[in-house]
């Protein structure tokens, strides 16, 4: 058996282990909130808040977050179309996920990427908000596996991919921001 096919074993078994550990949250549409909430709305939402506290950083963080955007979204798009992992559901028969994801490919998690990228930012930024913001990173990315659309190897990947992202925005040294 090659490695990635043990990779994908490995993966498809701790898939169920953590989607067994948090079926509870998705009984109680905690897993659904906390997903949604990394939409997008999430972000503007935080970044609402930072103008209305008068948080002389809103602006920095917002400006950073639209940069990164541009950057993670045809990024994330070109190697989620380019790998086309299946999703847990379609993958696996015997399976019914909680939600059916609104695009077809799971690897990476762009929920989870997109999370972890705000994190990254915010840490820099509002270096007050890092653990709320990653706690709800993390939030996030466990939910797109309770709600049974995404592998913790997409997780995994995702947090990865939106951390190098932020590095890589705050390397731009963008000066009408900083």
């Amino acid at each position: 058996m090659s490695w990635l096919a043990q990779l994908q074993r490995f993966d498809e078994w701790m898939f169920f282990v953590v989607y067994d550990a948090l079926k509870n949250i998705t009984r109680y549409r905690i897993a659904r909130w906390v997903s949604k909430s990394g939409d997008g709305y999430g972000y503007l939402f935080a970044c609402i808040a930072a103008f209305a506290w008068g948080d002389p950083d809103a602006f920095w963080l917002l400006s950073l977050l639209l940069i990164g955007f541009a950057i993670e979204l045809p990024v994330y798009w070109v190697l989620k179309n380019s790998l086309r992992r299946q999703r847990p559901y379609q993958r696996i028969a015997r399976f019914k996920a909680v939600i059916i994801a609104h695009d077809q490919f799971s690897f990476p998690s762009g929920h989870t990427t997109a999370a972890f990228m705000f994190a990254g930012l915010c840490h820099v930024v509002m270096p007050s908000w890092t653990l709320l913001v990653y706690v709800w990173a993390s939030a996030i990315g466990l939910s797109r596996v309770a709600l049974g659309v995404h592998y913790p190897g997409d997780i995994f990947a995702g947090a990865l991919l939106g951390s190098g992202l932020a590095y890589a925005v705050l390397q731009l040294g963008v000066p009408w921001i900083g």
